[in-house]
């Protein structure tokens, strides 16, 4: 006497009529989320412009027109992966700014240590890559990240800096550029990871970075007498603009002794005549 089918499903014998059962089911519930993770890898691996719906489809095991169900286009997609897997992390960071009860050194410690953790080190990373590439392309999308994260996460470590100043920890220190300062090391060390360390001659450590980082961050570059003596005021152009006029002097004496042939287009011919 043969088995009975089992249901894939309920492990319990199959109806009679129940040929056409599905072999396997999936959560509707889970789909958007596959989608979103399926996004961020192929957005980070191809690029913005390169990233078809059908091929995040594709990866995530559902049929192009289930993208739409979720989301209207490919930007909708793309701010949704940004809105699961960067906002948290920022918002993360806020309320450890709110509730952290130790020093704003340990405090700015603690974020640097995090943002890498949460963020530089990991695939997410490839989004500030891809935005620094396709922003000109694709201005909504890179307004969209200037606002969504950009600004929260300047006001994030203006925060920490106000802080250091109120508790006496801290030099006042205008928030722009400060901010600035503070976060464009941090960008290069993700870009670095991502791009131009893939064909370096040497390696950055990122523990080291890091820990470098904060130490100038904190301390500065100066010791000793220099630290204290301010710097005395500028008289007179600086080297740079020197060197810059010489450079440009030096190209237009090469641009003036290049024979202009274009003047005479007949002069090769009456040469041969």
């Amino acid at each position: 006497m043969a088995t009975p089918r089992k249901s894939p499903v309920t492990n319990r014998p199959a109806h009679p009529n129940d040929a056409e059962a599905p072999r396997w089911s999936r959560r509707k519930a889970a789909r958007p989320q596959e989608l979103v993770s399926a996004a961020l890898d192929l957005f980070v691996e191809r690029g913005y412009a390169a990233t078809r719906l059908e091929d995040v489809a594709a990866a995530a095991g559902v049929s192009k027109g289930t993208v739409y169900l979720y989301f209207a286009n490919k930007e909708e997609l793309f701010k949704t992966v940004v809105r699961e897997n960067l906002v948290p992390a920022l918002a993360r960071g806020t309320d450890l700014v709110d509730r952290f009860e130790g020093s704003t050194p340990e405090l700015l410690r603690e974020l640097l240590r995090g943002w890498w953790g949460l963020i530089g080190a990991t695939p997410v990373a490839g989004l500030t890559k891809l935005i620094m590439a396709e922003s000109g392309n694709f201005p909504d999308i890179a307004r969209f990240y200037q606002e969504e994260v950009m600004v929260p996460g300047d006001e994030l470590f203006a925060r920490v800096l106000a802080r250091g100043v109120e508790r006496g920890e801290f030099r006042a220190l205008p928030s722009n550029p400060a901010t600035t300062l503070v976060c464009a090391p941090l960008v290069f060390l993700m870009l670095w990871q991502r791009a131009f360390g893939l064909y370096a001659h040497k390696e950055i450590d990122p523990d080291a970075y890091l820990d470098n980082l904060l130490e100038m961050l904190l301390f500065g570059l100066t010791t000793g007498e220099t630290r204290d003596r301010p710097l005395p005021p500028k008289s007179g152009p600086y080297v740079w603009e020197k060197l810059r006029d010489e450079m440009q002097a030096q190209r237009l004496a090469q641009r003036t002794d290049e024979p202009d042939t274009m003047a005479t287009p007949g002069a090769a011919q009456q040469d041969k005549t």
